[in-house]
């Protein structure tokens, strides 16, 4: 049997890829997020960035960067785990870790000609808003399914074990 095509990058290889997409012609899509426990709602959004371009470069947090944000209980997957998860799925077609709060330095850096969010977002509270626009791209919100967050996952668990 041989080995999973995973799609892991780190900084370089994804500018490379983002490089090498821009003289191809094709339109980059960039979404980011914690991903801590894979939901359906997860996999209903990573579809819709999808669908925005030809090629979906996926931000994804560090621990560090998601017990700041979640707390002190979460990560419950580990980021190397999420990395592997989230590599498999063949809407991404890169997985590029990071460990700031924000997507900022890596939306400069990889200027995508879209950036995916949640529509539970309002695009004036987004502080990588400017970042986006700045390097010419665009912002698209997905449609949040209600109802599908690891939070009310891990509420559900808790409340039944």
């Amino acid at each position: 049997m041989s080995e999973p095509d995973i799609h892991l990058a780190d900084r370089t290889r994804a500018l490379e890829v983002r490089a090498n997409a821009r003289v191809a012609g094709q339109r980059v899509v960039f979404t980011n997020g914690c991903f801590d426990v894979l939901h359906a709602g997860h996999i209903a959004y990573l579809a819709w960035a999808r669908a925005q371009g030809d090629l979906l470069i996926l931000g994804l947090n560090d621990d560090a960067s998601v017990a700041r944000l979640k707390g002190p209980t979460r990560p419950i997957v580990p980021f190397a785990q999420r990395q592997i998860v989230l590599s498999a799925l063949r809407m991404v077609d890169l997985v590029v870790g990071f460990g700031e709060s924000t997507p900022i330095e890596l939306i400069m850096l990889l200027q995508p000609d879209v950036h995916v969010k949640s529509a539970q977002y309002r695009l004036e509270d987004l502080p990588e808003r400017f970042a986006v626009e700045s390097g010419g791209g665009q912002i698209a919100l997905a449609p949040h399914s209600a109802g599908l967050s690891t939070t009310e996952l891990l509420a559900k668990i808790r409340e039944r074990a």
